[in-house]
């Protein structure tokens, strides 16, 4: 196979767009972002997007391309990444692709699984039972629509609930027995590297940003945005905890740290959806890059 996509992962914060640019530089190639969070345009320090700097340093796509209020799924961007794929291997014989979204990055590399079309309004009731009845009722739910699931998927996260519940209920049958089908062929090879350090050190990486974040005006953003906070794209680490601060239930401080908490469960939960992966090679976040460049080209000489 002559067309490589080069999968660049990690926990947030660890360094990845710089490796990415750095890499699509040395390949001469461009940049795909399969980090979900980066893809509203409305959402811009909240999200970590990359400096316009880093932006003009290699040309990136997938970065504030829709709005919060648009409709888009893992399947859309699996559809407009493999285009773009096929559009961008005409001209070059690599592509970098970066993000921590695992499930976005698993659409793009293996290809989805197939699940029917379902009520959405099964979706809006999930929603309302999860604003009224928290997410304990969501996760009581799926433990006895699809125990096997339940075991497998994070049931910390909202979304990832929601999406297991729409097809059981919406179905009639268990959310499992629609995984593993046979999936599309891919006509390029991935070679994916992932970047990690101990994990005090990513949560101090972590802290700072948070700091950097509020002190680049992450409250004034997420005070833009609050009006509609009862959209899903906006219901994520960093604005959510914000909202809770300006209808008075805590206060600033305690809305930073629960930022900062968040994102470091958020991490952890990155690491553990990419350490189930024995294909990434992994290497120490501030490795030489000169190494990392190597790896790639022997890679992709084999």
């Amino acid at each position: 196979m002559n067309n490589f996509l080069i999968n660049i992962i990690g926990p947030t914060a660890i360094g990845k767009t710089s490796l990415a640019i750095a890499v699509a530089n040395h390949f001469d190639t461009e940049i795909i972002s399969a980090d979900s969070r980066q893809f509203f345009k409305e959402m811009k320090i909240g999200t970590a997007v990359p400096e316009a700097d880093e932006l003009e340093a290699a040309p990136h796509h997938f970065i504030q391309h829709i709005s919060i209020e648009d409709k888009y799924s893992v399947g859309d961007f699996e559809r407009e990444a493999i285009d773009k794929l096929k559009e961008l291997f005409t001209k070059h014989k690599a592509a970098v692709m970066v993000g921590g979204s695992g499930l976005y990055i698993k659409a793009v590399t293996e290809g989805l699984d197939d699940f029917p079309e379902v009520d959405p309004e099964i979706r809006e009731n999930l929603n309302k039972h999860l604003e009224e009845d928290g997410i304990d009722w969501l996760q009581q739910k799926l433990f006895i629509l699809d125990p096997e699931h339940y075991k497998n998927i994070d049931v910390q996260n909202p979304h990832r609930l929601i999406r297991a519940l729409e097809i059981c209920i919406g179905t009639g049958k268990n959310y499992s027995s629609f995984l593993h089908k046979e999936k599309p062929d891919r006509d390029f090879k991935t070679i994916s590297i992932g970047l990690t350090t101990e994990r005090e050190l990513i949560y101090d990486r972590i802290n700072k940003r948070v700091d950097m974040m509020i002190e680049n005006g992450l409250v004034e953003e997420a005070k833009r945005l609050y009006p509609k906070s009862e959209l899903n794209a906006l219901n994520t680490v960093g604005y959510k905890e914000l909202f809770r601060y300006f209808e008075g239930e805590i206060d600033l401080e305690t809305a930073i740290s629960e930022i900062k908490k968040n994102t470091r469960r958020f991490a952890k939960r990155q690491l553990t959806w990419f350490r189930k992966d024995p294909d990434i090679k992994w290497f120490e976040y501030d490795e030489d890059r000169e190494k990392i460049f190597t790896y790639l080209e022997n890679e992709m000489s084999s």
